[in-house]
């Protein structure tokens, strides 16, 4: 299974305000919504799926099938479902026989699946802020990986989208 991070953060690698705002511009969300919307499934943190659930986000990226990785207890249902670990989300997706899936954040959600080298590919999206405090990209984790630079691409005039592929 292909797995992809894919974030905006600010300048100084932070993905949310520490009130876990996200004050992207239209080009990070148009960004976001369709590179979304080409996957069937999505990982993400409890923190996320509260925010998202809040904002109706699953509907504005077609509704993939979700894995809520939390030790939070919550109920199952058709498209959502949640477990305890990085491994137990990708085992859960290899059953339902997805190739691939996107890693959506948070910090601490990152930070796991890059310690259990997990994720194959990295997509950034560099909004040009800076936040004196806020949620890092990865949570402090003992980790470390080194990148292939596969493109870099300019999303507007201030914008651009970094891609990496995690080297072996």
């Amino acid at each position: 299974m292909k797995v992809i991070l894919y974030l905006a953060m600010s300048v100084n690698g932070y993905i949310a305000k520490e009130n876990n705002e996200t004050p992207w511009s239209d080009e990070i969300w148009k960004s976001y919504y369709k590179t979304a919307k080409k996957f069937k499934a999505i990982v993400l943190g409890s923190i996320t799926y509260e925010i998202m659930k809040a904002n109706d986000e699953f509907n504005k990226i077609g509704n993939p099938f979700t894995v809520v990785v939390t030790s939070k207890e919550f109920v199952n249902n058709s498209n959502f479902t949640f477990v305890k670990s990085p491994k137990e989300a990708l085992k859960i997706l290899n059953e339902k026989g997805f190739s691939n899936a996107l890693i959506v954040g948070g910090g601490k959600l990152n930070a796991s699946f890059m310690k259990e080298k997990l994720i194959d590919e990295i997509y950034l999206d560099i909004e040009p802020l800076i936040f004196g405090k806020g949620v890092k990209l990865f949570y402090d984790e003992n980790f470390e990986s080194k990148l292939i630079l596969l493109k870099i691409s300019k999303l507007s005039k201030d914008i651009i989208q970094l891609h990496y592929k995690i080297k072996e």
